[in-house]
C-alpha cells in the first residue's frame, strides 16, 4: 500500500489528527492537507499521478500564427528564396504586423518537422587519433607556405614519425 493511501486511511477513516500522522509517517502537514482535500474531491482518483504540466501557457503563440509561419516557410521555399527563421520573422513583422522571435519560429519549424536536424558539433567518436604502433612504421609529410622578410616565397617541408611524433626532417 502506498504512503498516500496509508495517510488517507489514518486521517479520514481512523480519525487521527494530521499532525500525528505527519509525525508518524515523516511527511509534512501541508502535504497531508492537500492529499486529504484532493481525496475528498476526487475519491480514489486522488492516488493517480497527475501531470505537472501548467494549465495555461500565456506566452504560447496562437495557432493561427503557427499556421502562418508554416505557410510562409512553404511559400518562400517554393519560390527558391531564403526561408530561415530570420526571414520569416521579417515577413511576419512587415507584412502581417506580428512580431515573433527567430528562436520561436525555429522551434515551431522543428516541431512541424520542416527542418532537418543537423548536429552542431562533430561526435567525439569521429576524433580518432591514429598512431603507428612501431617507430618508422608510418611517416607523415606536410608543407607550409611562408614568405621571408625579403619577400621570397618558400615552402617548408617536414616529415614526422607517426609513432613518436618526432620531426625526422624539416
Amino acid at each position: 500500500m502506498s504512503k498516500a493511501r496509508l495517510v488517507i486511511t489514518a486521517v479520514v477513516f481512523e480519525g487521527r489528527s494530521q499532525s500525528d500522522v505527519a509525525r508518524d509517517y515523516g511527511v509534512s502537514q501541508s502535504w497531508i492537507s492537500r492529499l486529504v482535500a484532493r481525496y475528498r474531491l476526487d475519491g480514489d482518483a486522488a492516488f493517480e499521478p497527475r501531470s505537472r504540466r501548467p494549465h495555461t501557457s500565456p506566452t504560447r503563440l496562437p495557432d493561427t500564427t503557427i499556421a502562418l509561419i508554416v505557410e510562409l516557410r512553404a511559400e518562400l521555399s517554393s519560390k527558391g528564396l531564403d526561408s530561415g527563421p530570420s526571414t520569416i520573422a521579417w515577413h511576419l513583422r512587415h507584412h502581417h504586423a506580428t512580431t515573433v522571435s527567430a528562436a520561436s519560429i525555429s522551434r515551431h519549424l522543428h516541431a512541424a518537422g520542416l527542418v532537418e536536424p543537423t548536429p552542431r558539433k562533430r561526435p567525439k567518436s569521429s576524433y580518432i587519433r591514429f598512431a603507428a604502433e612501431q617507430p618508422n612504421e608510418r611517416w607523415q609529410a606536410d608543407f607550409t607556405h611562408w614568405w621571408l622578410a625579403d619577400r621570397t616565397h618558400v615552402e617548408i617541408l617536414d616529415w614526422l614519425d607517426d609513432h613518436s611524433r618526432y620531426a625526422i626532417s624539416v
